[in-house]
């Protein structure tokens, strides 16, 4: 038997989750997840149980989409995930249900402006680098992490542009990229990042 689940989210514990949680009462969500947690943070493991508690048929219910997906790519990689489930997605606030053809194609159409945003941040990318070579500021050896590629690294990954694309833009290996994500997550990007596998020897697996 199918079943509406509930996500509420609110970023500090001291805002109210009564409006989130009053709207999804109303369409008989069968149970509610409750977190609190900054739109930024990716680790959320009230999300990550709603979405292990889905199953095909049933529907995944937020009060806003904003209350799902700290960006627009994690919006869409979480819907995939729904979708994987053989699940929907439901938006009060947004009319958006994906379970019927507008509501899927409303989502098909979030996918075309992820990858849009992410090929523009590729194009300003490489347009600042070569300005920057321009005016003989990118130099040194080829590995080396310059300030301006620490900005379009934080900005290629925050588009969700794969790491490989961002090694090959920017001209160093993926083992660079990794090793310099490591060193500076903390400090650049405060926790945004999932990390792709290497290898048990430190050696990245290609």
């Amino acid at each position: 038997m199918s079943a509406i689940l509930g996500y509420i989210r609110v970023s500090t514990a001291d805002q109210s989750l009564d409006l989130q949680m009053d709207a999804l009462e109303a369409i008989g969500c069968l149970r509610i997840w409750e977190e609190t947690a900054s739109g930024s943070r990716r680790d959320r493991p009230e999300l990550e149980k709603v979405l292990d508690a889905l199953r095909p048929g049933d529907s995944l219910a937020v009060w806003r989409l904003d209350r799902l997906g700290r960006s627009l790519p994690h919006l869409i990689e979480t819907v995939q995930r729904i979708e994987d489930a053989g699940a929907a997605l439901r938006s009060v606030t947004d009319g958006i249900d994906t379970s019927t053809p507008n509501g899927r194609f409303t989502f098909h159409l979030f996918g075309a402006l992820a990858q849009f945003e992410r090929e523009l941040v590729r194009e300003r990318t490489m347009a600042g680098l070569e300005a920057a070579r321009a005016r003989g500021r990118v130099g040194g050896q080829p590995t080396k992490i310059t300030p301006e590629k620490a900005r379009a690294i934080k900005q290629m990954l925050e588009a969700g542009t794969p790491k490989a694309e961002i090694a090959k833009v920017l001209g160093f290996s993926r083992a660079t990229l990794y090793r310099y994500i490591n060193d500076h997550a903390a400090e650049h990007i405060r926790g945004k990042l999932v990390l792709d596998p290497i290898g048990s020897a430190g050696v990245e697996v290609l």
